[in-house]
């Protein structure tokens, strides 16, 4: 089963970047519950397996693009972000370890598998993909537009994806970029 799940999170990634016209550079916010996509109540029974598995299919269609990962951490952590540092330079950074108990196996895993990874406070990402109810609203720059992926859950998870697009000013009159919306 796991071997599906990282394959079928990496299919999802690869289609969201392309529905979101994420460019390399660009931050996608991931907020997963382990214990959602095995069926449990989130929080309920956190899985480092599953986890590192999301992480592994995540990171690999990343990769590909040239997209950065920001891994939300779970309530316990403040919904804290852990990110490679390249993406946020000069950010002002917090100090803390995510574990599978505080912070998710999600963000554990994140934070083992980046090169350089950091944690901060909040960001503003451009996409955003929550699996299990996890709350990525707060991550995402503004403003925030869903996004129909070809599945809604992954394992028994709920899955919900969003891209973000610039604030439309300037009222009737305004002309507005059609390659941004």
């Amino acid at each position: 089963m796991e071997n599906d799940i990282k394959n079928e999170i990496k299919r999802l990634t690869l289609e969201l970047c392309e529905k979101a016209a994420l460019k390399p550079g660009q931050i996608l916010v991931v907020g997963c519950s382990s214990s959602e996509v095995n069926g449990d109540r989130i929080g309920s029974n956190s899985r480092t397996d599953t986890a590192q598995e999301i992480y592994n299919g995540i990171s690999e269609a990343l990769a590909e693009k040239g997209v950065y990962l920001a891994a939300q951490c779970c309530e316990h952590l403040n919904r804290a972000i852990i990110i490679e540092r390249a993406a946020v330079p000069g950010a002002d950074t917090v100090n803390v370890v995510p574990q599978p108990k505080a912070g998710g196996s999600f963000a554990t895993a994140a934070y083992n598998g980046f090169s350089d990874p950091v944690a901060v406070e909040s960001i503003r990402a451009d996409a955003g993909l929550d699996i299990g109810g996890t709350l990525i609203g707060m991550h995402l720059k503004q403003v925030a537009v869903p996004l129909r992926l070809s599945a809604d859950h992954l394992g028994k998870a709920i899955l919900l994806a969003a891209r973000t697009r610039p604030k439309f000013i300037g009222g009737a009159r305004a002309r507005y970029d059609e390659s941004l919306l």
